[in-house]
């Protein structure tokens, strides 16, 4: 297969997103993002603008979903591993995790040294996001620890033993399993002093179960973030990074990196989506976050998706 190739000139350099395949994964996992990812923007007058390059990997030059969808790489996992210090995203498609999991196969070791990159070189953004049951794979990898996250809801029960089971394998904290449409740590918006208030879509985990035992206790409909959005408070335009990181001496943020270094997992950001189609809404979260929300607006628009919000839990803005 052929290795990542270099990058045209144009508006700027693209976010490197690489997508991991498996056989048996959900053809809409991957395909949801990557659709977001290539209509993405950083001005919709300019088509020369794209903000992300979109790169699969696979064990194989083709995978079969669990749709009988053939998907071809552009790059095999050695390769991947080689050149995973070039990656910006890494997304995990959930679908035939049970296999993998037990012999943790690929994408398992991409995941964790992805994961340890952030962890030895905190001074570079990376961000890490599954979706579906691909969350199950950040848990068994021990990466969901002291976090928040989220997965399919039938899946749910399963997530929380195999979190319960690394936290005692590792000895670390357990993870908190919401039931939400996706769920980030370690955002990376310049949120101000009164972020909380100023942004419907930042959520602490004490709100969240408030909002939980409302909800059952009354049986109101609103999920947590419309509930917040309708309570009249505006949301702040984001200020966050634009392009890659290659670009980050121009486009300097001021930022701890000491600070970064300090939180979980070295400042990784952790996005985990729920049901199948999330993985739309959580690459919509992305796009917003790295390049703007107007861009994110747009992309929903030209796909005629109603983008619905998630949780953003315990910001730490680095």
């Amino acid at each position: 297969m052929s290795a990542i190739v270099e990058e045209p000139d144009g508006f700027y350099e693209p976010i490197k997103v690489l997508i991991t395949l498996h056989e048996g994964m959900d053809t809409m996992d991957a395909i949801g993002p990557m659709e977001v990812f290539s209509l993405a923007l950083h001005d919709k007058k300019v088509k020369e603008s794209k903000a992300f390059r979109v790169i699969f990997a696979g064990k194989e030059q083709n995978t079969m979903t669990a749709q009988n969808i053939p998907i071809r790489a552009h790059i095999d996992y050695d390769e991947a591993m080689k050149r995973i210090g070039e990656i910006d995203l890494l997304i995990v498609p959930g679908g035939g995790t049970d296999n993998k999991i037990k012999t943790n196969n690929q994408p398992m070791p991409l995941i964790k040294a992805f994961s340890e990159l952030q962890k030895k070189n905190p001074s570079r953004e990376r961000s890490l996001m599954s979706v579906c049951t691909g969350s199950l794979f950040l848990a068994e990898a021990g990466i969901l620890s002291g976090l928040a996250a989220t997965t399919h809801p039938d899946y749910v029960t399963k997530m929380e033993i195999i979190c319960s089971n690394a936290a005692q394998r590792d000895m670390t904290d357990r993870c908190d399993v919401m039931e939400a449409r996706y769920v980030v740590n370690n955002l990376r918006f310049e949120l101000g002093e009164n972020y909380e208030e100023d942004n419907p879509y930042v959520m602490s985990r004490k709100e969240y179960k408030e909002h939980q035992r409302r909800r059952s206790s009354v049986g109101v409909p609103t999920s947590p973030i419309e509930e917040r959005a309708n309570s009249g408070s505006g949301r702040r335009p984001s200020s966050a990074r634009k392009g890659s990181m290659s670009l980050k001496l121009s486009n300097m943020r001021r930022e701890s990196v000491l600070k970064r270094a300090n939180l979980r997992l070295g400042g990784l950001r952790v996005i985990t989506c729920s049901g199948i189609t999330s993985g739309i809404d959580g690459a919509l979260y992305m796009v917003g976050a790295m390049v703007s929300d107007d861009s994110a607006d747009e992309v929903a628009r030209v796909m005629c998706h109603d983008w619905k919000k998630g949780v953003v839990v315990d910001g730490t803005d680095v």
